[in-house]
Parts: structure tokens; C-alpha cells; sequence
């Protein structure tokens, strides 16, 4: 695997590393740890082997991309940085050749938002585009799978991985709502299988959800929840598979209260977003709701129930199912594209991603 000579945290520049809240060593003290320093947030990152075999023997394990779209490129960063050799591969000829270059140019943008500890060149360096599945996955120990998002492609997909792959490899499919149960459930390895459904882009939004299928070992959740922490992701972990996992489920009841009321005549599309981009969403960017009701009460949860529960228990009565009509539909998108017209959602899509850079820019200062 590529290497390259490190500096401690300390002689780093502020710019270069955030100030440590927690410490972590992962494997084993000394050279061979993999150590990073930890904000709530975001990680700066000191890439270093970490321990996996006996006799005290080092190793960075091997990531395996499938699918180098837009996921897929955003998943090989966030391992390539962290430390971890990738390949990459697309069924579709030249589009894992594309993503190298464009998945260089992202590391400049973090670089230039002083996101990323190592020069963009040295991380490049781990990622390499293979010319078949079979190179892709050969000595992996960890596959993320970006497929198309349809049962039939995973079905047939994780087959040929599961054919593919030794019995310790850990198949995980980035799918933002097909249940693990559905596309793994005739594979002699299921048990190795299951969804680690990232937040677009991955590389700037740390959250990993991880949704076992019946069958799938918790060992297996429990070293993919090892690895995603690792490499600087915020995993969380479903206690069993529900329809759309939790962060859209959560996500859904936001958005189609926002259609409720752009079609019922409350307010407009644009006064809806500033209800969350400069009202809820402040607090959410670095509280979750429960702790923000815990502290919207002087006795916390409990009090907040007693002060409040009739109120919001009221209104999510009002909340009907929400089936995105057409006529609401061509509302909202009539105001959106008067906002924002379709030609250019690349570029604010762009503008968003350097956004994000910025907030946790921001974070990183906030506590050095």
C-alpha cells in the first residue's frame, strides 16, 4: 500500500488538525496504531496502520468501491483519507477512469478548506480504478456496494460478490432504502451482508446508518460500526430493518409537512426553507431533537412533555399521509425552478457541497 511519512498532531498547524477532544487508539499503541483525534464531528486524520492479525503484525485493510458514481467517489475519499488502499470499479467502461480525476479535484476543494491533513495528491495516490469486479474485490476486506437503486441489480450484484469474496469479507450495499432482507436473503454468506446507507456526499456528511437483515451477524454490524468510526464517518445502528431506515424516515416527516402546507395555502416554498435554514435547522446542525427539547424546558424532556405534548401531540394528528400529488408537485417545482432554474442546479449543488466545507470549517475552529 502507498505510504507516507506522517507528522504528530502537534507540530501540525491549526489549520491542519483540530484540537483533540477525545483520543483514540485503534489496535494497539505506537507506530502501528491508527490514531485519530476527535471532535463530535469531524475528524482530522493521522493515517497509520492498524493492528488486524496476530503475532503483532500491521496491516491497513483494503477497501473494495462498487459503483464509482457520485457515491461511490465520495465513499473511496472517505476511506482513502482515513488510510485505506481502494479500488474502485463501474460496470459501465471509463466511468471509474472519470472518477479519479474527479475525485481528485474534490480533495482539492478540501485541502483548500483546510479539511484534510495530507496533500490531495498523497490520498489520490491510495485510489486506483480496476478493469474488472474480480480485481476490485481481491484481497478487500470491506466491499460498499453503489449499485442501481433496484432489488433486482443488488440481487445479482451481491451474488457475484458473495461468490467473489472470502467468508470474512464484509458486504455492505450504500442503498438509501432496499432492506439488506431483500436483496441477500438466498446468498450462502448473508450473514456477512448488510446496509451502510451513507448521507450525500458522505465525504462532508458524516452519518452512516448500518440495518442488519434478520440474519446478518452482529459481529459483522459491530466491525462495520468499528471501521466506519475509524475512518472519521458517525455511525448509527438500526435494531432492525424498518421501511426507508431512520434518517429518511425522519427526513420524510420534515419534507412532507412542507408540502402539506405549501398546498394547503400556509406559506410559500421559499418561506418553508427558512423555517428550517434559518430557524430549526441552526440548532440541528449540531444538536439532534432530543436534546433540543431536553433544553427547551428548565426540567428538560419530562417538562418539556408536560409544557408542550398537547400542542405538537395535537398537530401530528392534523398530519396526514402525504402522497407527493401531481398538483402539489408542479407547485413547489413552479417556485423552485423560478428560484433556481434547472440548468443550474450543478452548480448550486456545488455551492451547497463548499457550504458544508465551510460549516465544518467553521466547527474545526470552534474548537481549537
Amino acid at each position: 500500500m502507498p505510504t507516507s511519512a506522517m507528522v504528530p498532531p502537534s507540530s501540525m498547524k491549526p489549520s491542519e488538525r483540530f484540537r483533540p477532544t477525545g483520543r483514540v487508539g485503534v489496535g494497539g499503541a505506537g507506530k502501528g496504531a491508527l490514531r485519530f483525534w476527535l471532535t463530535r464531528r469531524y475528524i482530522a486524520f493521522v493515517p497509520r496502520p492498524i493492528k488486524t492479525g496476530k503475532g503483532g503484525s500491521y496491516t491497513m485493510e483494503q477497501i473494495a468501491i462498487i459503483g464509482a458514481g457520485l457515491i461511490g467517489r465520495a465513499w473511496a475519499m472517505v476511506f482513502a483519507r482515513a488510510g485505506h488502499d481502494v479500488r474502485i470499479w463501474d460496470p459501465v467502461a471509463g466511468v471509474s477512469a472519470t472518477a479519479l480525476g474527479l475525485i481528485g479535484q474534490s480533495l482539492k476543494d478540501l485541502a483548500d478548506a483546510g479539511l484534510i491533513a495530507e496533500a490531495p495528491a498523497v490520498i489520490a495516490a491510495r485510489i486506483s480504478a480496476t478493469a474488472s469486479m474480480e480485481e476490485c474485490v481481491a484481497g478487500a476486506a470491506h466491499v460498499q456496494e453503489n449499485g442501481p437503486e433496484r432489488v433486482e441489480p443488488k440481487r445479482e450484484i451481491f451474488a457475484r460478490l458473495d461468490a467473489l469474496c472470502g467468508p470474512d469479507v464484509v458486504l455492505a450495499s450504500s442503498t438509501s432504502g432496499i432492506p439488506a432482507s431483500a436483496f441477500t436473503e438466498g446468498l450462502a454468506g448473508r450473514a456477512r451482508c448488510l446496509v451502510a446507507h451513507p448521507v450525500n456526499p458522505p465525504y462532508l456528511v458524516p452519518l452512516v446508518e448500518l440495518v442488519g437483515a434478520p440474519w446478518t451477524a452482529p459481529e459483522v454490524v459491530a466491525r462495520t460500526r468499528a471501521l466506519m468510526a475509524r475512518v472519521g464517518q458517525v455511525p448509527v445502528t438500526a435494531m432492525k430493518e424498518t421501511r426507508g431506515f431512520v434518517l429518511n424516515r425522519l427526513q420524510a416527516a420534515l419534507v412532507a409537512e412542507a408540502f402539506r402546507l405549501v398546498r394547503d395555502g400556509v406559506m410559500s416554498v421559499e418561506d418553508v426553507d427558512a423555517c428550517v435554514k434559518d430557524g430549526l435547522g441552526l440548532r440541528w446542525s449540531f444538536m439532534g431533537p432530543f436534546e433540543t427539547i431536553d433544553l427547551n424546558a428548565p426540567g428538560g424532556v419530562a417538562d418539556y412533555a408536560a409544557r408542550f405534548g398537547g400542542l405538537m401531540g395535537g398537530i401530528t394528528e392534523e398530519q396526514t399521509p402525504f402522497l407527493y400529488d401531481a398538483a402539489t408537485v408542479a407547485r413547489v417545482t413552479a417556485e423552485r425552478r423560478a428560484a433556481l432554474p434547472l440548468e443550474k442546479i450543478g452548480e448550486r449543488s456545488a455551492w451547497r457541497d463548499r457550504r458544508l466545507m465551510g460549516v465544518l470549517g467553521h466547527k474545526k475552529q470552534a474548537r481549537e
